[in-house]
């Protein structure tokens, strides 16, 4: 769906309902939250919206008589948006990647920024959500560029981080879990419904597959007792908690802390 058509949709959607989240959008129109944010940010430059902190209000007066301009945000202009700290993100974030990696950049701007500086490297793969980077990305030597059935049946590990709707529910049901290896791990940390958890455990308790990762179930919670992945081989299940690692905590308490202090001495960042 191209941005001017997905922003008109969004107007339509606002003038109805006079306010909306960024998750209600996500799965209105199937793409991620990121570029949701992004069309959100853009129309409020417009004053076409009131942006929110989680979505957007609807513009009385003006939204009515003004046009959508059509153009088009890119990565490479959002990724002009505080440059030096994206740059410095990018420049520490390379020296982590090697040779015959596979890594996984999403649909954001800083993401972007990174994506720019990955040459030199050898049968490097990035996996990546964002449509335009993914275009960017693929003239690059060394960065393979392939569909999904290649992607399933050449990758050790597939790990789902996709928002749910139409396109995605059932992505991976008894079709795809055969292209897999068998030796291949199934990794969910999305919505439970993106993949089939039936076929998933008829072909873990069969040997078709080595194992799975699930962090989210088709409804949460409780968890049916009876729900086959508890009782399918191989499988390590969490209750939707996969974010709390002590890595991530530790980062998101320096950063609150750090927007404190600099919010405190008249320098505010992270701005929303």
């Amino acid at each position: 769906m191209l941005q001017l058509e997905r922003q008109k949709l969004i107007l339509e959607y606002l003038k109805q309902n006079r306010k909306a989240t960024t998750n209600e959008l996500s799965e209105m129109l199937g793409v991620s939250t990121t570029t949701i944010r992004t069309d959100l940010n853009q129309m409020d430059k417009e004053k076409l919206l009131t942006k929110t902190h989680g979505g957007a209000l609807y513009h009385d007066n003006s939204a009515d008589n003004k046009e959508l301009t059509g153009k088009a945000y890119f990565f490479h202009e959002r990724a002009l948006e505080n440059k030096k700290e994206k740059e410095a993100i990018a420049a520490n974030a390379i020296h982590m990647v090697k040779d015959h990696m596979c890594i996984f950049l999403d649909a954001s701007s800083t993401a972007y920024t990174l994506g720019m500086k990955l040459t030199g490297f050898t049968e490097l793969t990035v996996i990546t959500n964002g449509i335009d980077l993914a275009l960017a990305l693929k003239d690059i030597p060394g960065i393979t560029y392939v569909d999904m059935d290649t992607l399933l049946s050449s990758c050790d590990i597939v790990s789902l981080h996709t928002p749910l709707n139409s396109d995605t529910r059932g992505l991976i049901g008894k079709e795809e879990l055969a292209k897999m290896k068998p030796s291949a791990i199934l990794i969910n940390t999305s919505r439970g419904p993106v993949v089939d958890s039936a076929a998933l455990a008829d072909a873990l308790n069969n040997g078709r597959l080595a194992g799975a990762g699930i962090d989210v179930f088709e409804a949460e919670p409780p968890i049916a007792k009876d729900h086959p992945l508890l009782t399918a081989k191989n499988v390590i299940a969490t209750p939707h908690v996969a974010f709390a690692t002590k890595e991530a905590l530790e980062k998101r308490a320096v950063i609150v802390f750090d927007n404190v202090d600099k919010w405190l001495k008249g320098t505010p960042q992270n701005v929303m």
